[in-house]
């Protein structure tokens, strides 16, 4: 079978180094919140162009934390999409705010600026744009219309380690930047994890205390936090794949290249890139009308592909009826019934992507 993504072929490229990296702590005997995630934490904020980096146990939580760092409370709205995975709606959720979700771009699939100014209302509180599959949404006027309204922004980059729009990386523009380590994602680890940025001391001085109980001092509540540590194990891996990232990408690149060159008159409309921006390939996502064909007949030359997402969160039976009405965001409905990601990870080879790429070409009835 050809997986879609395979973090366990990752493992495998890097065995010696995460294999020491873990004896390293193992032997060490300091397993939470010790060096090994205080060296990640200013590797990685150095790495995207931020001055701060606080390790926390999950993506979803690095939104959490962050979103609650910056006041968003019961009451107010913040805004994203829909076309997305659903932890960006349910860590808006756990700070009792609404949700208020717009239409994505239907090339690029982020969220949509022209979309944007039409639903900021005096509760809006937020703004959280989602770089989804390794494209960067876009950036300048979403920023420039919260500025104007004196709104934050705090981006969503679970799926864009890397990706730069506009010479800046994702995470370095705007106030806040999110990240998960989740091990299928670009940077991963084996295990959860995640990890916020900012360049705002005071900010990241609060997203520390709030991850572990409010500690500015041990056992010293100061504010109401949680529990929500990175641990030594986890920031040691991925600490040993952070200095492979760059080539891991440019990787991703070359074979999204691959399929470009090989795929143009196929069945599958193939992912543009945003001009001004380099896109990381987390997925390599094209969509077809045929999509569920397609699909299965890839699944039967044990190929897999997959759908992300194929039910938008306002549609999801937990969210239904709550935050949009059916047919209310239409290239999101639509993405979500034509969308399909190819296998694309670095230690793809190229017998396996040349095997998806003469399946795709069969099922359009193109000939070698």
């Amino acid at each position: 079978m050809i997986l879609c993504g395979n973090p366990h072929a990752g493992y495998l490229a890097r065995r010696a180094e995460i294999d020491a990296a873990v004896l390293r702590v193992l032997n060490k005997g300091w397993y939470i919140l010790g060096q090994e995630v205080a060296s990640l934490e200013s590797e990685f904020a150095a790495w995207v162009g931020a001055d701060y980096g606080i390790g926390v146990g999950s993506g979803t939580e690095a939104l959490h934390l962050a979103l609650t760092a910056v006041g968003v409370g019961p009451r107010d709205e913040v805004i994203t999409v829909s076309h997305t995975a659903v932890a960006t709606v349910a860590a808006i959720e756990m700070l009792g705010a609404r949700p208020v979700l717009v239409d994505i771009e239907p090339d690029y699939f982020t969220m949509d600026p022209v979309k944007l100014a039409a639903v900021i209302n005096s509760r809006t509180k937020a703004i959280v744009p989602v770089h989804l599959y390794g494209q960067p949404a876009d950036m300048d006027p979403i920023v420039d219309i919260a500025r104007e309204r004196g709104i934050v922004v705090v981006e969503d980059c679970a799926q864009s380690h890397g990706a730069e729009y506009r010479g800046r990386r994702t995470g370095s523009i705007g106030l806040i930047g999110c990240f998960s380590f989740y091990p299928t994602k670009n940077l991963g680890a084996l295990g959860d994890g995640g990890m916020v940025v900012t360049s705002d001391a005071a900010l990241a001085g609060k997203i520390r205390a709030l991850r572990e109980y409010g500690w500015t001092e041990r056992y010293v509540s100061h504010l109401a936090g949680w529990n929500s540590r990175l641990d030594e194990l986890q920031a040691a891996i991925v600490r040993a794949k952070l200095a492979h990232l760059d080539a891991d990408n440019a990787s991703r690149q070359r074979l999204a290249a691959t399929y470009d060159m090989e795929l143009p008159r196929s069945e599958l409309k193939l992912p543009p890139r945003r001009s001004g921006c380099s896109h990381v390939f987390h997925l390599y996502v094209g969509r077809s009308h045929r999509r569920d064909a397609l699909q299965a007949h890839l699944k039967d030359r044990e190929i897999g592909a997959l759908v992300h997402y194929p039910i938008p969160v306002h549609l999801q039976p937990a969210y239904l009826g709550r935050l949009a009405k059916p047919g209310s965001l239409p290239e999101t409905e639509r993405a979500a019934r034509e969308v399909l990601s190819l296998p694309l990870y670095p230690e793809l080879t190229g017998a396996q992507q040349s095997a998806v790429i003469e399946a795709v070409r069969e099922f359009t009835g193109l000939k070698s």
